[in-house]
Formats: structure tokens, sequence, C-alpha cells
């Protein structure tokens, strides 16, 4: 691909100055082209809306929202991007219940938005890089006591309310939750984030398939790790069980204690979103990235207290309408075609964090 005039070559990165977006710029970096960085630095997220420090100097910052088409044409009169790295979402699956119109924004509307300036100024990437979310399968694959799959619905309110936290399957017999595939698992988000996520990935299907633009689509489980925002309530669950168990606050496990969840560590995110951009596929791919590990969220309460000597973290039986029971990857596909392999356990992470955390002051 050739510049235009009065355009110079760029890596093109949404989000850029979040968590993914700061601790993926190194890798960028070394392609050799710049850097430049999409984001409305959210006060939610970047208190004082200040640039953070986490995001290397070199790379160039443009404070705007990616819904908005007055920001794209005055970036692309300018820039050219060779790739395309969309991690720019609002995140909270609570937040998302009550603030529906904002992520549907930020989402799909912001996806839509940048496509049509791509086309407007015709500088078509070589390569679309989309960070989705584990959050489009919903609860996920479950085995019926018959040995058969299905994908149940999402809970219900009144499910919730009676404590009856696992599902059933269709002849009313407990089931068994299973790992989640992108080539397997059926589309069934349970939340309006993971609705707009699931918009987004096929609006992006559609369009690179139509321009004959290779899409690398990655579907992340839950992602913590040195530099998650301390300041957002609604997203970084391992970020706040640390920052309360440092206090010695007992820690607060919802439903049962056995709601499951797979960490992934940050540096396994980037290095398999690294992966993807040093081999862009020919068409479309679809990928889990995960560690392959479902740990109970009592069990990551249990590890975290005991590191700071807090209480037993006592399991409440509260809930949050719009969570899902179990989730996990079956990461087997993404190592096949990326040659990649999570490397951190959660434990190693979990101590990772609280490192971080300490050494910024966000302890005790």
């Amino acid at each position: 691909m050739t510049a235009s005039s009065g355009q110079s070559r760029a890596v093109l990165v949404t989000g850029g100055a979040g968590f993914i977006g700061c601790a993926l710029a190194p890798q960028l970096l070394e392609l050799g082209l710049p850097v430049v960085a999409v984001d409305n630095l959210l006060e939610q997220v970047h208190p004082g809306r200040a640039r953070p420090a986490a995001l290397p100097e070199q790379v160039g910052l443009v404070e705007g929202d990616v819904a908005d088409p007055h920001v794209w044409d005055e970036l692309l009169s300018r820039v050219r991007p060779e790739l395309v790295v969309h991690l720019a979402a609002e995140t909270g699956t609570a937040q998302s219940l009550t603030e529906s119109t904002r992520h549907a924004t930020t989402n799909v509307v912001g996806t839509t938005t940048m496509l049509d300036a791509l086309v407007r100024h015709d500088a078509f990437p070589n390569h679309v890089v989309l960070t989705s979310t584990r959050a489009v399968y919903g609860e996920g694959p479950w085995r019926a006591a018959d040995g058969s799959v299905f994908s149940p619905p999402p809970r219900s309110h009144a499910q919730l309310e009676a404590a009856e936290w696992d599902h059933l399957d269709p002849s009313g017999q407990p089931a068994t939750p299973l790992a989640t595939e992108a080539a397997t698992a059926p589309y069934n988000p349970s939340s309006v984030y993971g609705s707009t996520k699931l918009a987004q990935e096929l609006v992006l299907r559609n369009w690179s398939a139509s321009f004959g633009i290779p899409l690398s689509v990655f579907r992340p489980q839950n992602v913590y790790g040195p530099g998650q925002s301390p300041h957002n309530p609604y997203t970084g669950i391992i970020t706040l069980f640390h920052r309360l168990a440092s206090r010695g606050e007992t820690l607060d496990v919802y439903e049962d204690g056995e709601i499951n969840r797979d960490f992934v560590y940050i540096d396994d995110v980037v290095s398999a979103l690294a992966a993807a951009v040093a081999a862009p596929p020919d068409a479309q791919r679809v990928l889990d990235i995960g560690s392959g590990v479902r740990t109970t969220i009592h069990d990551a309460a249990r590890m975290i207290a005991e590191h700071h000597g807090a209480p037993e973290p006592k399991v409440s039986g509260r809930f949050r309408d719009g969570d899902v029971r179990s989730a996990w990857a079956d990461v087997t596909a993404t190592r096949e075609a990326l040659g990649w392999e999570p490397t951190w356990s959660f434990r190693d992470g979990s101590a990772a964090v609280s490192d971080w955390l300490e050494r910024g002051g966000f302890l005790g």
C-alpha cells in the first residue's frame, strides 16, 4: 500500500491508551512504523484525563471519540494506517444494563464510523485486528445429562434471587459447563455489553470480506495484570480484591463462590496479539485468548486474601444481573494458528498485580 500525498504510513490503535493498548504498544513499535493511538481518555479509566505513564512516549496520542467522524477525518488526512488494532470499547457488563446507549455508541457506532472514514479517505489497511470478548458466548455450552450439548439462555433475575445458580438441562437435570471454542460455540450473549461486541464483530467481518481486508478477531477471557486501571469500579475484579485485602477487609464473594472464570494475564494476551500481527490471515480468523484454566471466584479470593493476610473471604449469596456462571476457553486452535502458548499461572499473575499496585501506592 502506498500512502497518498500528505499522509504518512502508520499503525493505528483505537483505545490505544487503555490497559491492553499500553501493554501492546512496545510490540507494535518494533514494526518500524509510527504508532498512533486514538483514545477519549475516559475519566472512569483515566482520572484527570491524563496521558497514561505506561504509554510509550514514541506513541502519538490523539484524544478523541471513535464515534466522532471529525476525529477520523482529521486523523486520516495525515495518516494512512497499514494496520488497525481496534481495542476501543466500553466494557462494563453491569454498567451496560443501565448505560446501553453509551456501550452501543462506542462499540457499534464507533466501529462503523471508523470503517466509513477508512472508505471515505481511501485508507484501507492491510490487516485489522479486533479484540472482541468471550461475552459473545453468554452462558456458553453446557452438557446435558444425556450427553447432548446445549446453550442455556441468560439466567433471569428471578433465578438468581432464588439462588438457582447452575443451569439445568432441558429435562430438568443438572448440567455441566464446557469450555468455549470459537469454531463450535454459538453466539449467545447474556448482557448488553456482549451483544454490542457481537454486533461489532459481525460488522467488521462483513466489511472486511467485502473489501478484501484480512481480519483477526480475538475473544479474550478475563484479562488482568499490572496496568489495569485501579480506579474503574466496573472492571478488574483481581485489582479490586487486592486493594480491599491489603486493607484487611473481608472479600465479598458472590453467589455460592463457585462462579468460575478463565483469568488470562496481560502478557499472554499481548503475545497472542503480537503473533497475529506478525502473521496475518489470508482472509478471516476468529480465535480465543485464555489461560485454558478455570478458577472459581472463591479460590481467587482465597489466594489474594492469603497473600495479604486478610480474613477468609465471605460467600455472600449476592449476585449481579448479566453475569454468566461459567467461562473458560479451549485455546487449542489459537496455539495451532499462532504457535502461541499461555505461560502465566493465576497465582503468579496475581502476585505480580499486587507488586505493581504496591509500587504505585494503591495498596493499604
